[in-house]
């Protein structure tokens, strides 16, 4: 596809238009998944970060710069939340010297009575701003977190669109944390 074509489409995608973020999902989709599988080596954080990665460039398009191939500004979009991932693992993993081998040594992330009972409060109580959403957004936010449904399933169980449901969820996390900070 000629790089004017696709300036065109991103252009249209700039103003709104639903199946030019489509398009490009779907076209750039491929590239960008195979890249993070290649670092990452596994198909769920792979597919997890490819979504980010989208994500997070169509909810920055107005910041692309045409003079960069898009392919590349995506790439670097999801090399960036690759490392930031990584930095996420590194802080359940902390180095021991034993003898001359050095071994990795898994930090117990096993919650505590008092810890359980603060993490029960705590969801309660995310419970409850969650029923404040409107229904469309109580159901994507449910069907994600507390199902663990993937993207892919959530789109299939809804009918509609990955591309909609990504927004759908955005736009649910962003209105949960206005209720928080609210209140």
């Amino acid at each position: 596809m000629s790089k004017e074509k696709i300036q065109d489409i991103i252009a249209k995608a700039k103003n709104g238009n639903q199946s030019a973020y489509r398009y490009l999902l779907n076209h750039y989709w491929g590239d960008i998944y195979r890249f993070l599988n290649s670092k990452c080596q596994n198909d769920y954080e792979a597919e997890e970060l490819t979504i980010k990665t989208f994500s997070k460039a169509f909810d920055k398009i107005e910041q692309y710069k045409p003079k960069y191939a898009f392919k590349n500004w995506l790439l670097a979009i999801s090399n960036n939340l690759f490392i930031d991932y990584l930095r996420s693992q590194k802080k359940y993993i902390k180095p021991v010297d034993i003898e001359k081998d050095k071994i990795m040594k898994i930090a117990d992330l096993t919650p505590s009575p008092e810890d359980k009972l603060i993490q029960e409060q705590h969801l309660a109580e995310l419970l409850q701003y969650i029923k404040l959403l409107k229904p469309h957004y109580r159901e994507v936010i449910n069907l994600r977190y507390f199902q663990e449904y993937s993207y892919k399933e959530i789109a299939e169980e809804l009918g509609e669109s990955l591309n909609n449901i990504k927004v759908k969820l955005l736009r649910a996390r962003k209105l949960l944390s206005e209720l928080i900070k609210k209140k």
